[in-house]
Order: C-alpha cells, then structure tokens, then sequence
C-alpha cells in the first residue's frame, strides 16, 4: 500500500482521490475548506492538518489547486511542500497554471533533488468521477513512468508531452481549441433553431459530416442529442464557465508571450468574460448558448 498525499481537494481533486482510495492506498488529504475535508474523510481518507503534517512522510504527492499563485504558496516557504515533502517521494502537480509558473516549479524542485512532473487533466469532473481523465504529462521522463502506474487509477489516456512545463502547453491548447469551438457550435445550434431545422436533425449532420467536433459529438450545448451533456441538467458544471475563462486567459498571456496572433481566442476569451459576468460564471462553460441567444 502506497502512501499518499493530496493536496486540493475540490471538484476535480476530491473525486480524483476517491479513486486512489479505492484501490487500497492510504491517501491524507488537505484542503482549506472545511467542507472539502469533511466530504474526503467520509470517503475514507485521512485528513491533514496542514501541508507539512499531510506530505511528511508521503511516498507520492498530488497536488490539484485554482491558480498559478495558490500552486506558489502550497509548494513554496516554511510550510511549503518542497520545504517536508521525503527526498525520494513523486510529485505530481496536476493543476492548469501558467507555463511561468510550471517552470518554475520545475527549476526548484530540480535544486533539491525531487522527482516532479506537471500533469494537468482534462476530462471535466464527470471524468473525474469515472477515472476517465487525460493527463497531459511535461517533465523528465524517468519521472513521468515511476508516476505513471498512480495516474493510470485516476485517468484513461496518459500522454507524455515532452519537458518540463509541456503538459501545460498541452492543456492550454487544448482548451484554447475548446473555448472556441463550443463558442462555434452554440452559434449553429441558435441559428439552426431560428431556421426551423430539428436540433435531433442538425446533431445527426453534424455530428457525421465536417463540423464533427467533441463539442457536439460528447457535449452537445442542447438538451436531447447527448444525455449525458451539461445541458441536460440545467447546465450545472462539469467544468465551469470561470474555469474557461481562466483557461482562456492563460492562453492569451501565452499567445502574448510567444508573439502568436490569436484573434478568435481574444474573442472567445472576451464572450467568456461577459457570460461570467452575467450571472454564467458557475454555470458550465457549454451554458454560454443561453448567453448567446440573449437569456
């Protein structure tokens, strides 16, 4: 039994460990909220006091935070994880953060020694719940296979992207691509809605023909075509609207980094900004088709 330590535990994280529970490891798990910890301890997980007493000792260490700054203050500093985390323990930092960030992680935890990959996940927390996630894995790969057995319990697809920060590269492209096309898919629904044309009928065109797309095909925006789709339940989040936009942030600060024009993400990441706004912000990301029509 390996003993494991979480740090995160919210939408994504909390399911996420379940899963490792479930396998029979021993997981400590620490939160700042205190319902968070309480929903853990009723899955069977042991709850931390703070950082230093739920890493020390732990032989793998999760983390699974909101922001850039948050992944910062739990690895940096006095109680930090890096300052008692065990010399040969593995880290995986499966957050969406800023590549600045990323590397930066990467270059401390290489100054002492410790054995990091970025690995951020996509998959939305019904991917969570079910094990199903992707993990897009930046880092030394020595270090990504010694983790690999642990992130095959909580994900289907494992995908190693190269150095060190790349598994963010990954997944800020990849929502990059996201953002827009679910932007591009309510746009048709709506119009084909005003043109008469049978939301059932359109799905089955263009779930075949050149627009097929995991926004229509796996999360269709509409009620009926995809049961399993957000909008079947009033559009409560399996990945929220302020979670795009934060996304879609990180992708413009990239763009702007790398001098890389990106004027359909300016605008999507400016209609995720007015939904989030309005009320949208946790509702999820495909609930922007209500935005779109007005309502």
């Amino acid at each position: 039994m390996t003993e494991i330590a979480f740090i995160g535990l919210g939408h994504m994280g909390l399911p996420m460990a379940k899963n490792l529970l479930k396998v029979g490891h021993s997981v400590k798990g620490y939160d700042l909220v205190p319902e968070a910890m309480r929903a853990f301890v009723e899955v069977g997980g042991v709850s931390g006091q703070d950082i230093p007493s739920t890493v020390k000792g732990a032989d793998v260490v999760i983390t699974m935070l909101p922001e850039g700054k948050h992944v910062k203050a739990a690895y940096e500093g006095p109680n930090g994880i890096f300052g008692h985390t065990t010399p040969d323990a593995l880290i995986a930092e499966c957050s969406t953060i800023d590549m600045e960030t990323s590397r930066y992680i990467h270059k401390e935890a290489e100054k002492r020694s410790l054995r990091l990959i970025d690995a951020p996940v996509s998959g939305g927390v019904a991917g969570a719940e079910a094990a199903t996630l992707t993990f897009m894995i930046g880092g030394e790969e020595e270090h990504f296979k010694a983790l690999h057995p642990f992130l095959e319990m909580m994900g289907k697809t494992i995908i190693y992207c190269g150095g060190p920060g790349l598994g963010q590269a990954a997944k800020i492209c990849n929502n990059l691509v996201l953002g827009i096309t679910m932007i591009g898919v309510s746009e048709a629904f709506n119009l084909s809605e005003k043109l008469e044309l049978d939301k059932h009928k359109f799905f089955e065109v263009a779930s075949q023909s050149s627009a097929q797309c995991w926004s229509i095909s796996k999360y269709c925006p509409v009620p009926g075509p995809v049961p399993t789709s957000p909008a079947n339940r009033d559009y409560a989040a399996g990945f929220t609207a302020a979670m795009m936009t934060k996304d879609l942030k990180l992708a413009a600060q990239a763009s702007q980094m790398t001098n890389v024009s990106s004027p359909l993400g300016e605008e999507a990441l400016a209609l995720y900004t007015l939904f989030c706004n309005n009320g949208g912000q946790r509702l999820d990301f495909s609930g922007i088709i209500q935005f779109l029509k007005g309502q």
